[in-house]
């Protein structure tokens, strides 16, 4: 059975801020960027790359707490394995 999660309004705007920040790195912004267009889609999962780089953000010790909130929405909406 499909996934039928959606990014909250609340992991949405901290996955914006991630990706509008200069100093956020790029598994961040990956993780960030799958959340956001996850907002409304019941229907679409993260990738494996993107739940990766969510993972490795979520273990960063240096990342922002939007970071980490964008990447638990992420990760929350991979697929289950087969």
């Amino acid at each position: 059975m499909a996934n039928k999660k959606v990014t909250s309004k609340k992991a949405a705007s901290a996955a914006s801020k991630t990706l509008k920040s200069k100093a956020t790195g790029t598994k961040s912004k990956s993780a960030a960027g799958s959340a956001l267009s996850q907002r409304k889609a019941p229907k679409k999962q993260t990738s494996k790359p993107a739940a990766k780089a969510a993972a490795k953000t979520l273990r960063d010790g240096r990342t922002s707490k939007a970071s980490k909130s964008a990447a638990g929405s992420a990760l929350s909406q991979k697929g289950k394995k087969k």
